[in-house]
Order: C-alpha cells, then sequence, then structure tokens
C-alpha cells in the first residue's frame, strides 16, 4: 500500500504545483476550489499505478493523470447541477457556492483543460491515449444522459442500469488504466485486460456507491444519506427491490418515485429504505457488486507482468473496494 500512498503523494504534488488560474477570476476560482478538494484520486493514481505494473515510469506521466482528474472533477459539477446536490466531499457544491451558470462554464474549462493536460504528455502512443479518452468522454456523456433518462422512464430493467453506470462511471476508471498501460507500450492483449479490470472494479464501486448513499453515514461519505432517492434515480437498490417486492410494496415504492407526488423528503428516505431493507436488497445490491469484483481480480490475475506487482494491485483494488465513504 506504501507504494499506492506514493503514487497519491506525486498526483496531490502536480495537483498542487500546476497553474489553474487565469482570468476572469469568477471562472477559474471555482476549479481552484474544486482541484483542492480531498478527492480520493483513484484514476490518476490507478493510471500511475498500471503505468509501473508493466515496467514503465510513472512520473513521466503526471500530466496526463492531471488530465484525468480535471476531466473527473468536471463531470461531478455537472453532475452536481443536475443532481441539485448541496454538498461534495463534505464542502458545498460549486453551483451552490456560487451558481449553476458559474459551474457550468467552470466544469466546460476544466473540460478543455483536461485535454491540455492530457496533449503535456510526450510518448509515441499519445494518439492512441487521446483517442480512448475521447471515446471515453463521449461514453461518460451517454451514460450520464441514460441517467436522466431514467429518472422519467416508467420501465428500467438491471441490465441497462448496468450498462448505465458502466458508461457513466466505469469506462473512466478502465480509460484511467489503459493509459497507463500504453504509456508502459504493454502489449495489445494487457492493455485489453487491464482496461476490463478497470471496467469491472468501476462498475462495482459505483454499486458501492449507490450503498453509501442510501445505508452509509453521512460523517463518513460527506452528504446526507438518501439523495439518489429523493432524486428518484433507479438504481440497482431501487430496481432489485421493485423486482422482488409484493404487489402492495411494489405499489408503495412506485408511489414515492412519483415525481408530481409531494412527499415529506425524510419520511420519503425512510419509507423507501424501510422497504429495502424489508426486502434484504442491500444483501442483494452487495452480491452483485461482488462478482464484479471477483471478475476485474480475475483479469488481474491473467496480466503479463512481475507477480509482486500484481499483488500490489490486488491489495490496492481490496483495499479500496472495503471503503466505508
Amino acid at each position: 500500500m506504501e507504494q499506492f500512498a506514493n503514487f497519491k503523494n506525486l498526483v496531490n504534488e502536480a495537483l498542487q504545483k500546476a497553474d489553474f488560474g487565469g482570468r476572469p477570476d469568477q471562472l477559474y476560482q471555482p476549479i481552484r476550489y474544486t482541484m483542492d478538494g480531498e478527492g480520493k484520486r483513484l484514476r490518476p493514481v490507478l493510471m500511475l499505478a498500471a503505468c509501473d505494473l508493466f515496467g514503465g515510469e510513472p512520473e513521466k506521466i503526471l500530466e496526463a493523470a492531471i488530465g484525468i482528474e480535471l476531466f473527473h472533477n468536471f463531470t461531478l459539477l455537472h453532475d452536481d447541477i443536475m443532481d441539485n446536490a448541496k454538498k461534495r466531499r463534505g464542502k458545498d457544491t460549486v453551483h451552490r457556492k456560487w451558481d449553476n451558470n458559474t459551474a457550468i462554464l467552470s466544469g466546460d474549462t476544466m473540460f478543455a483543460l483536461a485535454y491540455r493536460w492530457l496533449l503535456k504528455t510526450k510518448h509515441p502512443q499519445i494518439a492512441e491515449m487521446l483517442g480512448t479518452f475521447t471515446q471515453t468522454a463521449i461514453e461518460v456523456c451517454e451514460g450520464q444522459h441514460y441517467d436522466m433518462d431514467f429518472e422519467k422512464s416508467p420501465a428500467v430493467t438491471i441490465a441497462e442500469y448496468l450498462n448505465m453506470i458502466r458508461l457513466k462511471t466505469a469506462v473512466l476508471l478502465g480509460c484511467s488504466v489503459k493509459i497507463g498501460a500504453l504509456a508502459a507500450n504493454a502489449s495489445p492483449r494487457d492493455v485489453q485486460l487491464i482496461y476490463d479490470f478497470g471496467v469491472n472494479i468501476g462498475i462495482a464501486f459505483q454499486l458501492q456507491d449507490d450503498l453509501l448513499d442510501t445505508f452509509g453515514d453521512a460523517e463518513k461519505t460527506g452528504k446526507a444519506p438518501g439523495g439518489d432517492i429523493l432524486a428518484n434515480k433507479k438504481t440497482y437498490l431501487f430496481l432489485k427491490c421493485l423486482e422482488t417486492a409484493d404487489a402492495a410494496d411494489r405499489q408503495k415504492l412506485l408511489g414515492f418515485y412519483t415525481s408530481n407526488t409531494n412527499h415529506n423528503p425524510q419520511q420519503k428516505i425512510d419509507e423507501v429504505r424501510g422497504l429495502m431493507q424489508k426486502y434484504d436488497t442491500e444483501a442483494l445490491a452487495q452480491q452483485e457488486m461482488e462478482q464484479y469484483y471477483a471478475t476485474s481480480l480475475h483479469l488481474l490475475n491473467l496480466l503479463y507482468a512481475p507477480r509482486e506487482k500484481i499483488e500490489a494491485m490486488l491489495a490496492y483494488a481490496q483495499w479500496l473496494y472495503r471503503r466505508d465513504h
């Protein structure tokens, strides 16, 4: 784990030195505010770790790692607007601290800055790296739109939901490790395997986030539980509860997710969580999560890389998987 702590320190030091300034100040101040936050730096750390796994030099792709972190945080700015979220990592969201228009423009600027930082990476495979990033950016937007559509759709399947989180969340983890592997000149076979590892563990992480949003501790997660319920998000928890509930409870659950019905927010959260607990939906979601996590570990074990480095990556994945925030 010490090695991964070093990667995170490398990323944080690079972010502290990075210039996110410029004028107008009202455009760039929210960017600095966002990037100064205490994030997990999961995506850039995994990028550096993947590079190291295949014998590359992580220090030489720090610019790409910053680009990935900028892009990830851009998506959070816009996501928070769409969800009308009040808190992010225990701090006021940008659209609450400033306003929606500022958050939109600052997010757009972060998207452009992400490309600028990726372009600073000097590598023979920079075109493939940028191609991977561009395709990922498109897929993330597709996933976000599916997420919006699902809030209004009367019928969403679990398969559709899993595809949505693959696009919205998981492909960016796949992109991160793929760029790291490309930077280390890994074989096409290993590049694909580690990309698939990133996607599978990304789906597991999103299922975990769903669980934390509904059943997590606010002091640890930095946001009040039940946000997905109030936003009528058809998460795995909701869909599985709908699938397993009896007819009466199914109608009750659907009633709470009818957007034109006025419910007391805390009552809605408590009632929906009660139904999920009644049908043991939390355990069912954990089982699904475990399957994607197990697949990701299997893919790691197929890589042609030094065993000790694979073991280190496995240990890091397990540590992240057991997180509670």
